[in-house]
């Protein structure tokens, strides 16, 4: 799979959609749960998970960029410079 292609890239984002939509629900849950200690109602868990559908969108994105930046990193020669010196 070519990780530079528009078709590539928004295939790993439908990988790892499901994955980081879940982690952000977790986050967004646990959060609120610290968050009562302030006096913030603590989100229900289907409240968590409903508001991590669009949030996980971004998310996904960023993962996908750092996990291609990775691939990246690892399939570079030891000892090659890519910046141009």
């Amino acid at each position: 799979m070519n990780l530079h292609s528009r078709k590539g890239f928004l295939r790993l984002c439908a990988w790892l959609y499901p994955f980081t939509a879940a982690a952000v629900a977790i986050n967004l849950f646990l959060l609120f749960l610290m968050l009562q200690a302030l006096g913030v109602p603590a989100m229900p868990p289907l409240v968590a998970v409903i508001v991590a559908i669009p949030l996980g969108i971004p998310a996904t994105w960023t993962a996908a960029r750092w996990v291609r930046h990775l691939i990246d990193e690892a399939e570079r020669r030891p000892g090659h410079r890519d910046d141009g010196a």
